[in-house]
Order: C-alpha cells, then sequence, then structure tokens
C-alpha cells in the first residue's frame, strides 16, 4: 500500500514505522526539528516489541510532494483537524481512505465535512508512546493496538488490504464491525485517565494508589460512560468497570499525551476531553462535576503555557 502519515509524532512515526519496515510505501507528513531529523537521519523507535531504525524515510512538511496515496493516517491533535483535513486534497485519489486514530469522539464527523464523509474511517489507537527526541519515537509499554473499521460496518477492500498491511507489521489489529461504540469505548477511558494525570501533573501509578485521586478517577470513568451511553446505547452497561479495569493494568509510569503537552507548555486537547464530555452532558442533561471542574482548571494551559 501507498499510505501517508499526517501528524507523524509518536503514534503515527511508531505505526508508519511498523508499516514502513513491513514493505508498504509510506510517506511521513512532519515539521520542524522533528522533520529535520527524520531527513538527515531516518526513523528510530524503541520499544519493548523491538527497536527498529530506518535509516532513509520519506518525510515532507508539502503533501504536494507525496501525491495520490491508498490510505492516509490522521493523527493531528484534535485542534489541528480541520486545517489539516483540508491540505489532505493533494494525496486524494479516487478511491483514497482517511483513517482518524485521533483522540476524542468528534474528529471523524469534521474530517468528512471537509473531504467527503465516505472516505473516512475511525479507528483507535492503546499505545503508550511519546518522542524522545526529533526523529526518535519511545514507545513505553508492551501492547501497541489498533482497532478500525469503516462507519456504517460495511467490510470494504480498503479495510481488508489495511487490515493485512497492519498484521504484516506485528500490529495487534482488529476490524470492528462497530467503530464507533470502539471510538466511544476508549474515550471512557482516554478522558479521565488524560484528566486526572493532567490534573495531578503525575503517571497512572500514584493517581490509582492515593484513595482520593482514585475516586476522582473512578468517578470521571463513570461520567463519561454515562454520556457515552445516551450518545451510543450499544456501548456495554458494563463499560466503566472494564475501564477501571485497564486502568489498574497499564505501566505505573504511564501518563496521557495531554499531560505531556501540559509539561511542555503545549496546546491541549482539554476542549474535545473533559470539555467535551461536560459538553455533551450538558446537551444530554447528565451531570459531569468531575470533567466541568478539570475542564475549567486546566482552562488557563489550554492554549500553552500562560504568560507569568
Amino acid at each position: 500500500m501507498k499510505i501517508a502519515v499526517m501528524g507523524a509524532g509518536a503514534l503515527g512515526g511508531y505505526f508508519g514505522g511498523r508499516l514502513a519496515a513491513a514493505g508498504a510505501d509510506v510517506s511521513f507528513i512532519a515539521r520542524g526539528a522533528h522533520l529535520a531529523a527524520l531527513k538527515a537521519e531516518g526513523l528510530r523507535v524503541e520499544s519493548p516489541l523491538g527497536d527498529l531504525h530506518l535509516p532513509q524515510v520519506k518525510a515532507t512538511e508539502d503533501p504536494a510532494e507525496i501525491g495520490p496515496v491508498d490510505l492516509v493516517l490522521f493523527l493531528v491533535k484534535l485542534p489541528d483537524t480541520r486545517a489539516a483535513a483540508r491540505a489532505l486534497a493533494p494525496l486524494l485519489g479516487p478511491e483514497t481512505g482517511v483513517l482518524s486514530l485521533q483522540n476524542g469522539v468528534e474528529a471523524w464527523g469534521w474530517i468528512g465535512e471537509e473531504i467527503g464523509a465516505g472516505r473516512v474511517m475511525g479507528g483507535t489507537a492503546q499505545i503508550p508512546a511519546d518522542i524522545r527526541a526529533p526523529g526518535v519515537i519511545r514507545h513505553s509499554g508492551p501492547f501497541a493496538r489498533v482497532a478500525f473499521g469503516e462507519f456504517g460496518g460495511a467490510e470494504t477492500g480498503r479495510a481488508r488490504a489495511l487490515l493485512a498491511a497492519f498484521e504484516a507489521a506485528g500490529v495487534e489489529v482488529s476490524l470492528a464491525p462497530d467503530i464507533e461504540v470502539k471510538i466511544w469505548e476508549k474515550f471512557v477511558m482516554l478522558s479521565a485517565f488524560s484528566a486526572l494525570t493532567a490534573l495531578t501533573r503525575l503517571p497512572i501509578g500514584p493517581v490509582r494508589e492515593n484513595p482520593e485521586t482514585r475516586g476522582l478517577l473512578a468517578r470521571a470513568i463513570a461520567e463519561t460512560h454515562a454520556v457515552g451511553r445516551a450518545e451510543r446505547p450499544a456501548l456495554a452497561a458494563d463499560y466503566a468497570d472494564r475501564a477501571m479495569g485497564f486502568v489498574d493494568a497499564a505501566p505505573a509510569g504511564m501518563r496521557s499525551s495531554m499531560l505531556d503537552d501540559l509539561l511542555r507548555g503545549r496546546p491541549l486537547e482539554l476542549a474535545y476531553l473533559s470539555g467535551a464530555v461536560a459538553r455533551l452532558g450538558a446537551e444530554r442533561g447528565i451531570e459531569t462535576p468531575v470533567h466541568d471542574f478539570v475542564a475549567k482548571a486546566l482552562s488557563p494551559f489550554a492554549s500553552g503555557a500562560p504568560k507569568a
């Protein structure tokens, strides 16, 4: 497959690197120091599942240099979704699909409004990873999972081709018949995980071990689950308990990308995580006090480090 990675950060670098190593024709769209490192030194992945070094990779900041592809892995930060979707135009051939593996529960709709809903597939990625240095992806856990599918559940040729490509790359992957439910399942866990790790500036281990913060974490999970059940009734009634089980099984040092962004003074996806839970809850008449508090408490950092 010819694949473009729009947003070649930690997740884009990891999955794009694995796909490229397995023989896919992968181009990375990046910027700044990360792009410069990719061009000069290639891509490195440090991982308990096996290190990887690709001395030469295709990397650019201009999609027009790539041309039409079979599939776009779309992994930009949520505030950049619409602008990045409009920038996809040179990559889009008649049959090109765009797979969003972003956080949140709304991005696929925004992408579809820009390029046509029929092109968009939804997905989730579960992987603890960050950019250790420009051109270097650090994968810090024993898992790297992807679930994806077509909205509506059809098993299309492009979905089967991407499934085969991920499998060839050694990625733990599944084709989901109801991807919207899968996205909400991830959101139940991720919104709470991001909220509490960012609020406390701690990885998940100390958060879940302290009775007070564990209680807040459980309540945040329950809030998102209640909103999710209102939005997607097929979301399992017991999924809040299962999400807490995932949090308990996570490596103690695991922290959210929102905490990483907070510590580095970068803009946060706050409005699309706790902010979205609070907003969607209000629309449904569901109280979400923990997420509402987190959204307000972290709001001075939403656009990056506040000026002194």
